[in-house]
């Protein structure tokens, strides 16, 4: 008996060593379990420099179908690129609301570009070593801001980005007027504030850190968002101007705004109109007729046409043509069917006749950069500037620069866009600023502005609305929606905002006017 329990005490005292030889081991493990279970692949934050260049990229909608937002609705509005198709491709080819194409910019901005714009700013805030970063980031969401409110009026805007960091989910709209006030006050303030003596981001996608150049984007935006209140405010517009000029605008191409692709992010308006949308969309004859009657360069590296092509199909390069004399615009106002009937007039096959942009030239979709802000844009607007007395310098000088920047402009596309230097000279000389009246002037300034913003959406809807040129005719398509206007004013909000941010929506339609098409924006004045 005695024994037996002895060996019972024996084998209990083996178990009792076991269990705390066991819970030293799991003690033990303790060290250095934080670091051996955290994720060192997978990051948990993002660089400042990164993000930035994020929403660089995506401002050019790299999720690729939001750039139907310029192919339904910018592009057609102002008689540049037209569809004679309906359904998904609908919009502003029969003047209609096609609610997943006016949305398009809305979703792409909010859930991507704002969002990481937004962040930079917050994480560079007050952070000497990033303040050039942080400056460059308050002049990007100026710039992508302008777009939004430009396109829709009254948006999100002091709030918008803020989910996460302040947990707003439903952000307040402000009005046009309030956030035109304070991108032209973001504008001032950053763009003198960029400091070339201090540290520049070298991955800057933009400009690669160049501070100065920076700053001539910086001022350049600016002077584009003081004359876009030409009407609304004109004394607040030339205030700005003053500044911008002062500060210093673009002085020379190489100072452009670009995204230059490559295959890594390649130019997603190239891509559609290289693929799945290739033998949908056509360039608009009033268009391609204005090039056609100034004799103007241009055409022959914008334009191809696959002559007596009767499908998609046959849209193959044994048929293209460059020559500006075989160009044959679409004419606005048809669709897939009743387009027919212009074909023994016009000399088409069909209407896959028509001439496209080249996607070999100026819709390559690697070397074709995406132009945000240009010198030749800029230089324009000095002109109409100048012609109303707002900045100093000949009008007709501005204009001339302006004209023959864009001309110049074209060799960033590659060997076969590029102008030929005489062929610049002749055209510019042919085409002198009509200074014999303020309106002629004003005319012929912006119907340039027209041609030199070819393939800038949200540039050309918004100053063609601002200046009323070119002197288009209304799209005469009879399945219009618009009936107040003769042309589309703004797009409509998203219905999944009527949803989720009903009482922000409605308090900005009671100040601005029914979610429609043909409502005018605050600066967009009769």
């Amino acid at each position: 008996m005695n024994s037996k329990r002895s060996g019972i005490m024996k084998n209990f005292k083996i178990y009792i060593i076991g269990l705390l030889t066991i819970f030293g081991s799991l003690s033990g493990c303790d060290e250095g379990f934080d670091e051996l279970n955290t994720n060192k692949v997978d990051p948990t934050t993002l660089t400042p420099s990164f993000l930035m260049n994020n929403a660089i990229i995506n401002t050019s909608f790299q999720d690729g179908f939001g750039t139907l937002v310029h192919l339904s609705y910018t592009f057609p509005i102002v008689q540049q690129i037209v569809t004679p198709f309906g359904s998904s491709l609908s919009g502003g080819n029969y003047n209609q609301n096609n609610v997943d194409n006016t949305a398009r910019i809305w979703t792409t901005y909010y859930r991507t570009v704002v969002r990481d714009i937004v962040d930079v700013i917050q994480k560079t805030q007050g952070v000497e070593a990033s303040s050039n970063t942080y400056h460059a980031a308050r002049i990007w969401k100026a710039y992508v801001f302008q777009m939004l409110t430009d396109t829709y009026g009254d948006v999100p805007y002091f709030e918008a980005g803020k989910g996460f960091s302040e947990e707003i989910i439903s952000p307040k709209y402000d009005s046009q007027e309030a956030i035109y006030k304070d991108i032209l006050k973001e504008l001032d303030e950053a763009s003198a504030a960029l400091d070339a003596a201090k540290t520049a981001d070298p991955t800057d996608i933009l400009y690669g850190g160049n501070v100065i150049k920076w700053k001539r984007f910086g001022y350049s935006l600016m002077l584009r968002a003081a004359m876009r209140l030409t009407k609304a405010d004109p004394t607040l517009a030339q205030t700005y101007v003053a500044k911008a000029v002062a500060g210093g605008v673009m002085q020379a191409n190489a100072d452009n705004a670009a995204t230059r692709h490559t295959a890594l992010y390649v130019n997603w308006l190239a891509d559609h109109l290289g693929a799945r949308e290739k033998a949908n969309y056509y360039l608009a004859a009033p268009f391609v007729d204005y090039l056609k009657t100034t004799n103007d360069p241009r055409l022959k590296a914008i334009a191809v046409r696959y002559v007596g092509a009767k499908s998609g199909s046959e849209q193959v390069i044994a048929r293209a043509t460059t020559d500006p004399s075989q160009q044959i615009g679409m004419p606005m106002g048809y669709d897939n069917v009743s387009i027919a009937q212009t074909f023994p007039t016009l000399g088409v096959a069909s209407l896959w006749d028509f001439s496209q942009v080249n996607i070999n030239t100026v819709l390559n979709r690697t070397a074709a950069p995406t132009y945000h802000v240009t010198h030749a844009q800029t230089q324009l607007l000095l002109a109409e500037a100048a012609v109303r007395g707002w900045v100093t310098g000949d009008p007709a000088t501005y204009f001339t620069n302006g004209v023959t920047a864009n001309l110049e402009q074209f060799a960033e596309y590659g060997a076969n866009a590029a102008i030929p230097s005489a062929d610049i000279q002749a055209y510019v000389q042919a085409h002198p600023l009509d200074v014999s009246t303020t309106e002629k002037s004003l005319e012929q300034i912006n119907t340039q502005y027209w041609v030199a913003s070819f393939l800038n959406g949200s540039e050309l809807f918004a100053n063609f609305r601002r200046s009323g040129y070119p002197a288009l005719a209304p799209n005469p398509y009879p399945g219009r929606e618009i009936t107040e206007e003769a042309f589309i004013r703004r797009l409509n909000y998203p219905d999944t905002e009527l949803v989720v941010n009903q009482a922000n929506v409605n308090e900005a339609l009671t100040r601005q006017g029914p979610n429609k098409l043909d409502v005018r924006v605050w600066w967009d004045k009769k």
